[in-house]
Parts: C-alpha cells; sequence; structure tokens
C-alpha cells in the first residue's frame, strides 16, 4: 500500500505540473496572465527560470547543464531512496513527504532535459508552439517554466530599521511552479515533523509457541 501510495503521489504531482506548465506556454507570452479566483494576490505570471528552485542559477550554458544534470542525479538518488524506505517500513508521512520531494525534482528535471527540444522561444510578444521543427534549445538546456505568484503584502521597511529602512517589500515575491511547491511542503513537513515521521512501522507477527511434552518415567511391568 505504502508504494501505491508513493506511485499514486507522484503521478498526480507531475501530471498537474507538467499539464499547467504546458498550457501557460502554449496559451501566453511572458508577462502577467490573470488573477487565481480574481484574488488581487493570487496570479499567474509567467516566467522562465534557466536554474534551480527560486530562482537560483549559475551562470552560463555550462552552468545550466551542470543544474540539469545535478537534478538528475537527484532523482536517480530519490528513485533508490525511496525504494529502500519503502522496503524498510518506515512511516507512511515519511513515504509520502519523501514522494513529494522526488515528484517535485521530477517535475523540473523533465523541463530542463526537454522544454529546449519541443518548444519555441517564449518572448513577451511571442506565444510559443510545441513540437516546432527547431526548439529553442538542446537536450539538457530546458529552461523550467514558473507561473505561480502571491504577492500577498506590499509595504515599506520602518525608517528606524539600519540598511534596509525606508525600503519597499513585498511578500511573497518568488515566482515558482507545482514542483517547486511539492517540493517545499514535503521539506518543512519532514523539518517540522521528523521526529514522528522517521519512525519506522513496527508490526508485529503473531508469536508461535511450540510445546512438547517428553515422557522420560520408565514404567515397570510388575
Amino acid at each position: 500500500m505504502k508504494l501505491r501510495s508513493s506511485i499514486l503521489i507522484i503521478a498526480v504531482v507531475i501530471i498537474i505540473d507538467q499539464v499547467l506548465k504546458i498550457w501557460i506556454k502554449t496559451n501566453y507570452p511572458l508577462g502577467p496572465v490573470t488573477n487565481i479566483l480574481g484574488l488581487p494576490w493570487a496570479k499567474l505570471y509567467f516566467i522562465e527560470n534557466e536554474g534551480m528552485a527560486w530562482g537560483w542559477k549559475l551562470g552560463g550554458e555550462w552552468g545550466k547543464m551542470l543544474l540539469t544534470l545535478f537534478r538528475l542525479a537527484a532523482v536517480i538518488f530519490g528513485s533508490w531512496y525511496l525504494g529502500r524506505i519503502v522496503k524498510q517500513n518506515y512511516s507512511r508521512g515519511f513515504i509520502i513527504c519523501a514522494s513529494l520531494i522526488y515528484a517535485g525534482a521530477l517535475g523540473n528535471l523533465i523541463d530542463s532535459l526537454f522544454y529546449g527540444l519541443i518548444f519555441e522561444e517564449s518572448t513577451y510578444s511571442h506565444i510559443a508552439a510545441i513540437f516546432p521543427a527547431h526548439g529553442y534549445g538542446s537536450f539538457l538546456h530546458g529552461k523550467v517554466v514558473d507561473m505561480l505568484y502571491f504577492p500577498m503584502i506590499h509595504s515599506t521597511f520602518p525608517t528606524w530599521i539600519p540598511f534596509i529602512g525606508g525600503n519597499e517589500f513585498e511578500f511573497f515575491s518568488p515566482i515558482f511552479n507545482i514542483a517547486d511547491a511539492s517540493i517545499s511542503i514535503g521539506v518543512i513537513a519532514l523539518l517540522l515533523f521528523q521526529k514522528r515521521l522517521l519512525k519506522k512501522d513496527h508490526t508485529e507477527e503473531p508469536h508461535t509457541v511450540t510445546t512438547s511434552t517428553g515422557i522420560s518415567d520408565q514404567a515397570q511391568v510388575m
């Protein structure tokens, strides 16, 4: 059951993540798209990320390739590790968290591996087509599609705060995707509930009691 739950979580995250990315990529140019459910603090805003989660990246083509190879290595390790913790009977909660992290890593890896091959370049004035004669990049050089943006608070730091006083700030400013959210949820849950989640399930087998009787008395025949 734990293996099935893990596979189901991974499949659901990957499907939602990729469907949303492909829909955004093939229907909108870069930039703001729309508010989510009409909420001013929940938006779809299409950007492409050449680096890791939350926009972290290494410079140049070699940097991009190294990040993609790092993602690939992480997914390969994650495949082995998930199988290991399922076999070792870790708690369902820990397996769920690990599955969320793995699914997020795999979702962004798909972008990095293949999107450069199967999509045109997106610009602020051009909507990309899927499966063109030539993609915008090569294998390992795809850009990760991000679109979820939640600018809940926009304010200014008090002037009495050293160095940053008077500067504007926004919470929450990073633009991310479903895969990033899946990784973050898994990691945060592990940090908050690690003592409970890292325990193994100990299902005791019923004890079998073997009894034997021996008759050592010698019967004398009168």
